[in-house]
C-alpha cells in the first residue's frame, strides 16, 4: 500500500487495509465510542520534494489511498467556493469571515467528500457492494456517488430521518433500510451486516478512508487563500469525523513543512447533542440522549470521539454549544445577509461563530472561516416555525399595495 494505518489510542501501525486496530477493538461496547480508530499516513519525506502547487495541479493524489485520479467519479466532488466579507459591525473588531459552501457538492453537503473517496476505493478493489448509517446526508450522499461510479448501495436510516433526505436516497436508487430506532442503532445495525455479510462500510470513523476525503477541504481552503493559514475555523460536531478530516488537512501540511501552525479549530455542537464536547474533560465517557433540530449532528454516541478530542487537545482547538433556537436565528441571518440557505447542522457552525465573537476575542484583521456543510433544502421542516408565508391575495394591483403597506 502507499499509505499505512495507525493506531489514535495504542500507535500500532498496519499495512493492511482495515477497519479499526484489532488490539484496541476487542473490548468496544455499544455504550461507548469506539476504541482504534485508525489514522492514515504516508511517506511524508518523499512527498516534500513537490511544492503544494504541483501537488494542487495533480489533485493531491500523493496525499489520498488512491492508485489513480481515474477511480474518482466523474462529478464535481470539492473545489466548494470560499466567499469573503468584511466585517466591520459597531462594537466588533474588524476581521474577515469567510464562508466554505460545501452545499455546492453533488448531492448538496459535505459528506460527498468522503463518499468519493471511499467508493474509488472501492472501485480500484473491485467492491462493489457499499452499506452505510445515515441520518441522511452521508446515505443519500454514498447513493449519489454510488450511482455515478455503478455501485450497489445500502443505506439503513432512523424511519424519522427528514423526508428531503430519505427521499433523495430512494432516488439515487440505493436500497433504502428505516429502522424504527435511532442513528446509533441503525449504525450498529449497519456494522452487523458488515461482520455477517461481508458488506463494504462506509461508516464515520469505523472506515479510515472516510478522514482522508473530508481533509481535503482543508487543502483547498489553505489555497483559496493564497496558501495563508486563517486564524479559526468554525465546525459543526456531530460524530466528530468532519472536524478529524479538517484537522487532518491541516496536519498533513503540516508535516509535510508547508505551514507551521494549524489554525484553531472551534468544534460546534448543538446543546441538544453534545456528547462528544461535554466528555472533553471527563476522565469516563457519559452518553446523552439527542434532541436537536439538527439531525446531522444529532448523535448519542459520537463515534470518533477519540480522534476528534486528541486533535482538539494536541492542537488547542475550542468547543461552543449553541440552542436550537440560536441555530434558527443562525440559518436566518446565513440566507437573508449572506444569500446562502444552510441546513441547521450546517447553520449550527454560523451559530457558533456569532456566539464566540459576542463572548470571546475575535481579533482585529483575523481571518475566520465558517464550514457551510449541507443546503437548506436538505430539511425544511426545520425552519417551518420560523418561516411565515403570507396568505395568497387576488391578482390585483390594489391588494398587492394593501400588502406592501402592510394592511393585509
Amino acid at each position: 500500500m502507499k499509505f499505512i494505518l495507525e493506531c489514535v489510542d495504542c500507535g500500532r501501525q498496519y499495512d493492511t487495509m482495515m477497519y479499526l486496530c484489532p488490539q484496541c477493538a476487542q473490548n468496544n461496547d455499544e455504550s461507548h465510542p469506539p476504541r482504534g480508530v485508525l489514522k492514515t499516513l504516508y511517506d511524508y519525506q518523499k512527498i516534500k520534494s513537490k511544492s503544494f502547487r504541483r501537488l494542487q495541479s495533480e489533485s493531491f493524489l500523493d496525499l489520498l489511498p488512491l492508485s489513480s485520479l481515474k477511480s474518482l467519479s466523474y462529478l464535481r466532488i470539492g473545489n466548494t467556493p470560499l466567499y469573503k466579507n468584511k466585517i466591520t459591525e459597531k462594537d466588533i473588531a474588524s476581521h474577515e469571515l469567510y464562508l466554505k459552501d460545501d452545499a455546492q457538492n453533488p448531492t448538496f453537503s459535505y459528506k460527498d467528500r468522503a463518499s468519493g473517496l471511499v467508493c474509488a476505493y472501492a472501485l480500484e478493489q473491485g467492491i462493489n457492494t457499499i452499506i452505510a448509517a445515515s441520518t441522511g446526508n452521508a446515505g443519500s450522499s454514498l447513493a449519489g456517488i454510488g450511482a455515478s461510479q455503478g455501485q450497489r448501495i445500502i443505506i439503513i436510516v432512523p424511519a424519522s430521518a427528514p423526508a428531503a433526505k430519505l427521499l433523495q436516497i430512494a432516488m439515487y436508487g440505493a436500497i433504502i433500510v428505516p429502522v424504527k430506532g435511532s442513528y446509533d442503532e441503525a449504525f450498529d445495525l449497519s456494522m452487523q451486516a458488515t461482520e455477517k455479510l461481508g458488506y463494504y462500510n462506509r461508516n464515520t470513523a469505523y472506515n479510515p478512508l472516510t478522514i482522508e476525503g473530508k481533509k481535503t477541504a482543508s487543502f483547498e481552503i489553505y489555497a483559496q487563500l493564497g496558501e495563508q493559514v486563517p486564524e479559526r475555523i468554525f465546525v459543526p460536531v456531530g460524530d466528530g469525523c468532519i472536524i478529524a478530516g479538517v484537522y487532518k488537512g491541516w496536519e498533513d501540511l503540516l508535516q509535510l513543512g508547508m505551514i507551521s501552525r494549524i489554525p484553531q479549530i472551534i468544534a460546534v455542537q448543538a446543546a441538544g447533542s453534545s456528547s462528544l464536547v461535554k466528555n472533553l474533560d471527563r476522565a469516563i465517557f457519559l452518553a446523552e440522549e439527542p434532541d436537536t433540530i439538527a439531525d446531522s449532528i444529532s448523535v448519542k454516541i459520537p463515534r470518533n470521539f477519540y480522534m476528534a478530542k486528541k486533535y482538539l487537545k494536541t492542537y488547542q482547538g475550542d468547543a461552543i454549544l449553541v440552542s436550537d433556537r440560536e441555530i434558527q436565528q443562525a440559518a436566518g441571518q446565513l440566507a437573508q445577509n449572506y444569500g446562502i440557505f444552510s441546513e441547521p447542522a450546517a447553520a449550527s457552525a454560523f451559530a457558533g461563530y456569532l456566539k464566540y465573537r459576542a463572548t470571546r476575542e475575535i481579533g482585529e484583521n483575523s481571518r475566520n472561516i465558517v464550514m457551510l456543510t449541507g443546503s437548506g433544502l436538505k430539511d425544511i421542516a426545520a425552519f417551518r416555525d420560523t418561516v411565515k408565508i403570507p396568505q395568497a391575495i387576488k391578482p390585483d394591483l390594489t391588494e398587492l399595495e394593501a400588502m406592501m403597506r402592510g394592511d393585509i
